[in-house]
Order: structure tokens, then sequence, then C-alpha cells
């Protein structure tokens, strides 16, 4: 696997998973600014049992994807957003490092043995122009057309997974995923984990906003761009 690493003003960049290719410097520290500027006190999970923070009971297939997302906490404990040269399929990136798309890679291929990088790679092939355009590219990127959020906003679409867009918390269950837009235009992405806000209005997530893969109180924060429930196993 070859690792490259891009000084600000250059190369490519994931900024909330966007991976964008020549960011101007100015964007690119506005991203910088973003990821620590907005990073929250991570929640701990509660100990199994405790029935009063449990925001809804999943279904088996959501537990085991919040189960494989959450296991990522305290493994996954950078953000890097660097280009990777990976192997394929089945090319992952070391767990201790990511962007907030690794955090659903990771989660949906330890749960069920599914590589979005295989099925995004293979979708691209066959429906190249079904996916954004915004980096100019002209065939798929097998190392990194999957780490971006609107290509994976693509993809869950494309196999009948989108749903409304909703701001009524209970429109959002344990195993959706939901995409965000940051300041600066700045797309995210994250899953909606099974426990409930300390105020007991709404799920938290289970994203890399920043600091590494964390349990977070951070639905409505940002415009929620896209809202997704893939069960792979159906």
């Amino acid at each position: 696997m070859k690792r490259r690493v891009f000084l600000i003003g250059s190369g490519v960049l994931a900024g909330g998973g966007l991976l964008a290719a020549a960011v101007p410097s100015y964007r690119m520290q506005a991203v910088v600014q973003v990821a620590q500027s907005t990073i929250a006190g991570p929640v701990a999970p509660p100990e199994s049992g405790a029935a009063e923070t449990v925001w809804q009971k999943p279904a088996p297939w959501a537990e085991k994807l919040i189960a494989a997302a959450e296991s990522q906490i305290g493994e996954t404990v950078i953000y890097d957003p660097s280009y990777v040269s990976l192997p394929f399929p089945n090319g992952d990136i070391p767990r201790e490092r990511g962007v907030c798309t690794d955090v659903v890679v990771g989660a949906y291929r330890d749960a069920f043995g599914f590589d979005l990088q295989r099925e995004v790679n293979k979708d691209m092939r066959a429906h190249f122009s079904a996916y954004p355009t915004i980096w100019g590219l002209k065939r798929p990127d097998r190392n990194i057309d999957h780490r971006r959020v609107p290509n994976l906003q693509a993809f869950f679409k494309r196999q009948g997974a989108a749903l409304a867009v909703s701001g009524n918390p209970e429109d959002y269950q344990p195993g959706d995923i939901v995409s965000q837009m940051l300041p600066g235009n700045l797309p995210h992405m994250a899953i909606v984990s099974h426990r409930r806000s300390q105020d007991g209005a709404r799920p938290v997530l289970v994203h890399n906003i920043g600091a590494g893969t964390r349990l977070e109180d951070r639905l409505f924060e940002f415009e929620i761009s896209g809202h997704y429930r893939f069960n792979p196993v159906v």
C-alpha cells in the first residue's frame, strides 16, 4: 500500500470525506478549522442493560453494523485525509487513521464482509455517468472512489436505500447512514447508533469528524444532505 501525504494548498484532501483534488490553500485551511473547532466531547458507550440510554432497539443487521462501527472507537484515533494507493479488492487503509467514510467502509466490511471498495467500483464502471463528476475524472479510481461522500451517496441511492431527510429525530433508526454538509460546503458521513443523547431527544452518531472515530451527539448540528438505510444482507 502506498500512501501519499500532501501539504496545505496542493494534492488531494479528504475534508469530511470529500477527497477533492487541487483544493486551494484557503479551503484546505477551512477544512482543518472545521475538523478542529467542531469536535465535541465523545459520548461514552453506556454499560449494557442501561435501557434508559437506548434510542431505539436496533434490527439485528443494524446492531451488527453499529457494533462494528463502535469497535473503531479507540482504535481509529487519527483523522488522516491522505490519498492512499490500496490493494483491490478488500483494500483498507491502516485502521488507526482515516476520514468519515472510512468508518462506514470499515463497519460494512467488519459486520458483513461487504466490500464497498469493490461494489462502488463495480457500479461506477458500469454506470459512470450516474456518479458525480466534480473531481474531473474520466474513469473510476478504485483507490478513492468509495472514500468520497458524494460517491457513497450515489451508491446508496442506486441501491434503493435513500430515505427522506427529516427534522424529526424519530425518523432516524439505528444503522441508518446520514450525510451532512459542514461549514464551507464540506460533505460528511456518519452512522446512526442505537444510543440516546443525554437529553433524550435524538440518537447519537458514530463518526470521524476530525479526532478519530467517536460516539457524539451531532445529528442536527449540521445540515443533513442525505439519509440512507442500507442492509446488504436482505
